[in-house]
């Protein structure tokens, strides 16, 4: 039975030498470990045989007598040296290919510098294996140990050489493996990132298939969305490069597009999904408009009455800034009304856009038309109202001065000339406006103008005061 193991495990050692000869990692590295699996078998069958009784063919005719003498020794060293240094080999080997996978992660997901240099450093380790490999081959090839003329010196050379080579092995692995140990900082967030690609990209596949969908909806229902429609379109070379993955573009590079993608799908969505609700909304503005274009025709109508009873009763001083009123009023209109038409027509065309654009002129025009219509009823109502007592006028503007001197002075025994000042002037400048009124046509408007501004400046020096002491 022995002799029947040994036949099996010297062709896995003639291809060992083989695979050295060619000087082939890959083929020395199957070839080490099919003779490092079976060189763990004859131990526990040679226990066995010793066990049981010899057969007859050990000590008879017809196969080499088996010695156990000084030479056979150190053959049995050498052999058992080269399956060690074969089994140190294969595990470097592996060590390597496993390690191999966790750069090509790191690499993968991760640009720093720090990255770059651990790919550096694999390159360099992988220098030093080739370096020990090549030891470890040479050796293999320079020993036939099954070779019957074998004699006891080369044996030892051999087994010294072959334990040389296995050492050297195992100081690589081990340094590769303290070299492995230090990665984890960099591979954990590596694995972090390649496992967030996957969701991310599929994450924007379907976005962009909520926004198609969307889209044709909103098409189906009668409406065009061309703008729309043009920008997922811009998103298909985004698409295809999602679809050539990471390993064209980048961990990192594929992520970011993936959710730039699933950003801009999302708005295409939305803005799909509420362009019924928009044209809905634009069709009834420009009804609301055009309803109230014509309520401020009819208003300015009434604009002329006002400025003649306001001729009547007041100075000139009173009304001549609202002279131009009628006619201004249905110059803007008309702007209004061409606005109107022009938004009609893009809306039916369903440019959104030039349709919104033209409503928010519309009603800009007629905003600043209702207030100047507006100014004549208001302004003869202030008239009437302070020509029959503008006492209540004054007193509203002092009881704002006063307030605004207690302010300055409190906690204080004299007022910042900074306050008091601005305050004292407008004492001075209400007593003017009411010795104004003193005459036969008094100018009302010019008195209500002046009182206002007097107030202004009241409530500014209060902010002032304020302001300084929240300091």
């Amino acid at each position: 039975m022995t002799a029947t193991i040994a036949q099996s495990v010297r062709p896995a050692r003639r291809r060992l030498r083989s695979a050295g000869a060619g000087r082939t990692r890959a083929a020395v590295a199957a070839a080490a470990r099919e003779t490092a699996g079976l060189a763990l078998l004859p131990v526990a069958l040679f226990a066995a045989t010793f066990a049981a009784p010899l057969p007859a063919a050990f000590a008879g005719g017809g196969t080499r007598r088996w010695g156990w003498g000084r030479g056979e020794g150190q053959r049995a060293d050498a052999q058992a040296a080269k399956d060690a240094a074969a089994a140190a080999f294969y595990e470097l080997d592996t060590a390597q290919r496993d390690l191999r996978i966790s750069i090509e992660t790191i690499t993968a997901a991760d640009s720093s510098p720090a990255a770059r240099e651990a790919a550096a450093d694999f390159a360099a380790f992988g220098q030093r294996i080739d370096e020990v490999s090549h030891a470890y081959i040479t050796a293999v090839d320079s020993h036939d140990l099954d070779r019957d003329d074998l004699d006891a010196g080369a044996a030892a050379r051999a087994r010294t050489d072959l334990t040389r080579a296995m050492d050297e092995l195992l100081r690589v692995k081990a340094d590769l493996e303290r070299f492995g140990q230090s990665l984890g900082s960099l591979l954990g967030p590596a694995e972090d990132r390649l496992a967030q690609l996957a969701p991310a990209v599929e994450r924007a596949r379907q976005k962009l298939l909520a926004a198609s969908d969307a889209l044709d909806a909103v098409r189906a229902s009668g409406l065009r969305a061309d703008d729309l429609a043009a920008r997922l379109a811009a998103l298909s070379p985004e698409l295809t490069k999602l679809n050539q993955g990471a390993g064209q573009h980048g961990v990192q590079e594929t992520v970011a597009r993936a959710e730039r993608v699933l950003r801009e799908a999302e708005t295409i969505r939305d803005e799909a999904e509420g362009l019924p609700r928009k044209a809905a909304d634009i069709d009834k503005r420009l009804v609301s408009l055009r309803t109230r274009a014509q309520a401020i025709t009819t208003r300015a109508g009434g604009v002329g009455p006002v400025l003649s009873e306001l001729r009547r009763r007041y100075s000139a001083a009173c009304w001549q800034d609202l002279q131009q009123v009628p006619e201004e009023a249905g110059r803007a209109v008309e702007q209004a009304e061409a606005k109107l038409r022009e938004a009609q027509a893009a809306r039916d065309e369903q440019r959104w856009p030039d349709a919104l654009s033209g409503l928010s002129t519309v009603r800009a025009l007629l905003n600043t038309t209702d207030e100047a219509v507006s100014a004549a009823g208001e302004r003869l109502r202030r008239l009437d109202e302070v020509s029959f007592d503008h006492q209540k006028e004054v007193e509203r503007t002092r009881f704002a001065v006063r307030d605004a001197q207690r302010l300055a002075m409190a906690g204080r025994s004299t007022p910042d000339p900074r306050h008091a000042r601005p305050l004292d002037e407008a004492v001075a400048r209400l007593e003017r406006a009411v010795a104004g009124l003193e005459g036969r046509h008094p100018d009302w408007w010019h008195f209500l103008l002046e009182t206002a501004a007097v107030r202004e400046v009241a409530a500014g020096v209060v902010r002032d005061i304020r302001e300084v002491r929240s300091r």
